[in-house]
């Protein structure tokens, strides 16, 4: 399970240049690459993804059980 505090401690990397990390720790490889390059799409996104956060939190625990729930199903289709 992800941490919304690690989430935003990482995201607080964006004022000593590591924008983005906080991207890669939610699961978002692609974006953190990106604001990485961009140094958070010039600032812009890195306030952005402030708020956008707790979705992202959200969505990846919905994701996490979604993928239990699935795998319980299959378990019980065999048996």
């Amino acid at each position: 399970m992800r941490s919304g505090l690690a989430a935003y401690l990482t995201w607080c990397l964006c004022f000593v240049g590591f924008c983005g990390l906080h991207r890669f720790y939610l699961g978002r490889p692609w974006t953190g690459l990106l604001w990485l390059l961009t140094f958070g799409l010039l600032g812009i996104g890195q306030i952005v993804d402030l708020f956008l956060i707790p979705g992202m939190l959200r969505e990846g625990a919905t994701e996490r059980r979604l993928d239990r729930m699935e795998a319980e199903y299959r378990t019980l289709r065999r048996s």
